[in-house]
């Protein structure tokens, strides 16, 4: 994990990776779970013996599943010292260029767009690019906006 030390750093650097996360492993319960709570229950995502028999040739993540990690991916990713909250302000921009197959490990990589201070902290607007184990396509891209506000 990447730990800077004040929010005015990330200001130099735009167009720099922030942090890569851990990996976070996708099983069939943490499907389901997600199925359960959200009520989109397809059969690709939760039936194991129809999706064996589906494109993917088995159950596959929701998208909204591997976007929904992105909290706790950043927190493993980095980590800026005088921030005393931070408020997901949204969404720019998002893509599922390919699959997350039940079994998979996904992380994410953070690039800083742009730094816009505002009162009291800052609005970011950070690249995810979520990759899956062993595979070049990405799995999710994303631009997250978040408004970081610092101890006073």
């Amino acid at each position: 994990m990447n730990t800077y030390r004040n929010l005015s750093e990330l200001q130099a650097l735009i167009g720099s990776t922030l942090g890569t996360s851990d990996w976070f492993h996708i099983d069939q319960a943490r499907i389901d779970r997600f199925a359960a709570v959200t009520g989109d229950d397809q059969w690709i995502h939760v039936d194991p013996v129809r999706a064996a028999a589906g494109p993917f040739r088995a159950t596959v993540a929701h998208g909204h599943l591997t976007l929904s990690l992105l909290p706790v991916m950043v927190r493993t990713a980095f980590n800026v010292a005088d921030v005393r909250m931070t408020v997901n302000y949204g969404l720019n921009r998002v893509r599922f260029p390919a699959p997350v197959p039940v079994e998979s490990r996904i992380r994410g990589h953070f690039k800083l767009l742009t730094f816009e201070p505002i009162a009291g902290g800052a609005q970011v607007v950070v690249e995810v690019t979520s990759e899956r184990d062993g595979h070049s396509k990405p799995v999710c891209v994303a631009e997250s906006v978040a408004r970081h506000y610092v101890r006073t």
